[in-house]
């Protein structure tokens, strides 16, 4: 997808939705437009004693609700454009499920892999330097995405509280416990999918034991989502990384699997018990042959823009689950639902992260930490919360997940904006003082 497509994309969506549902044209003009954008050059000394220049970003979009929050992705393929299109929908998905924060992303241009840790650890002291002056724990804070962890987490915020001299834990989400990390954040995104999934099929009525699944993605939410989905007695018959991946109708254990990603880094159809695994009767398929698969449910949980125009035509899921950012493109998404498939929107389906992360920006600002269950307890009451008022604006409206996903966020944010004044309230001069 190109730089300009990405952001056009999702701002195609935000005008067709506001207009759709009635939202007042000020808040579909203040959504149009990023409320700041930082772009810095972050210079690094590599362990050969060069110097080299990296590009990073940092988007705060809308501010209306609260302070803005949103991930740090470290990625080759990171463009101005898709941290926007990631900060907008980051507004919306906070909106949706009633969090006191505007939306935000970062990124840096960057491939990882080819970093060493020392490397990655000035790297992101340096993306810190940079944006010291542009995050705070009541201004925006960081967290986790795309190639990036809790211990690089903590390195940010360690380098946050080295310039400002204060002690700040709240100013970054997703850090390791020993740093003021939450319990339960690391598995948050996929359990949140899983909690809405489990929502959608009671909700339809479906028999989960009769249910099959395609995961596109085994980071770690497309790993928790799996694992936790198959726990419910549904058949996870296909898993991808970014290489490709495998399938097998009868379907994998996940746990499996994943413990032999991360001992071997390749993604091998194993069954393990204790330290012995064997191989099991499967077949190599692509990434696009997995998005094709005659499954019940389809899980994008990789990069945005996977199903477009040119392959959606081939996509055969009665239900799909966007626990990535943007996987499915409006033009392609018009076509799925005419088909009368159901999409469970990233803005709902993959928000139990920033859920999470708010769970531990309170835990931060109280100094007080909760359980894991209390965690858990608290993360499945407000998706629970959320998928219904989502659902049920779409049976009252007949409109699809997302069209209703999209309208409460407007809605909500409309009632923070009316709140300062409208046009209608400066023209008509109501409630003037004196």
């Amino acid at each position: 997808m190109s730089e300009r497509d990405i952001f056009e994309d999702a701002l195609c969506r935000v005008r067709e939705i506001g207009g759709d549902a009635g939202v007042d044209p000020e808040v579909i003009a203040a959504l149009m437009h990023p409320k700041a954008m930082l772009t810095a050059s972050l210079p690094v000394r590599m362990d050969d004693g060069t110097t080299r220049y990296f590009v990073g970003y940092r988007c705060r979009y809308n501010t209306v609700l609260g302070p803005t929050k949103g991930g740090v992705r470290y990625h080759p393929q990171v463009t101005r454009s898709e941290v926007q299109a990631l900060a907008l929908w980051m507004t919306v998905k906070c909106a949706v499920v009633g969090l006191p924060y505007g939306g935000a992303k970062g990124g840096v241009i960057v491939q990882p892999k080819e970093l060493s840790p020392l490397e990655l650890e000035r790297l992101s002291r340096a993306y810190v330097r940079a944006m010291a002056d542009f995050i705070g724990p009541d201004v925006d804070i960081p967290a986790p995405d795309v190639y990036t962890n809790a211990r690089i987490m903590g390195w940010m915020v360690d380098e946050f509280e080295a310039i400002h001299r204060v002690r700040a834990p709240a100013v970054i989400t997703g850090k390791p416990i020993a740093l003021g990390g939450s319990l339960g954040r690391e598995e948050a995104t996929g359990r949140g999918a899983y909690l809405v999934t489990m929502e959608l099929i009671r909700r339809r009525g479906l028999d989960p034991k009769q249910l099959s699944v395609a995961v596109q993605g085994l980071g770690n939410a497309g790993y928790h989502v799996a694992r936790l989905l198959q726990k419910e007695g549904l058949r996870i018959v296909a898993l991808s990384d970014s290489r490709g991946g495998i399938h097998a109708s009868e379907g994998f254990d996940v746990d499996s699997i994943w413990k032999e990603k991360q001992a071997s880094r390749q993604m091998r159809a194993v069954y393990c018990q204790e330290s012995v695994c064997e191989l099991v009767a499967h077949r190599q398929i692509s990434n696009a042959e997995l998005l094709g698969l005659d499954v019940d449910i389809l899980i994008p949980a990789a990069l945005e823009g996977v199903i477009t125009p040119d392959n959606v035509a081939g996509i055969r899921a009665p239900y799909i689950v966007e626990v990535a950012n943007g996987p499915i493109l409006s033009d392609a998404e018009s076509v799925l639902l005419e088909r009368g498939a159901v999409v469970v929107p990233d803005v709902l389906a993959n928000a139990g992260g920033v859920t999470a992360s708010y769970f531990e920006w309170v835990q931060n600002r109280s100094g007080y930490a909760w359980t894991l269950e209390e965690v858990r307890e608290r993360l499945a009451a407000m998706m629970s919360r959320a998928f219904g008022a989502v659902w049920d604006v779409a049976e009252q409206e007949q409109r699809s997940l997302r069209s209703a996903a999209y309208a409460l966020a407007f809605r909500r944010i409309g009632e923070a904006v009316g709140a300062h004044g409208t046009r209608e309230y400066f023209q008509a001069g109501r409630d003037a003082p004196g």
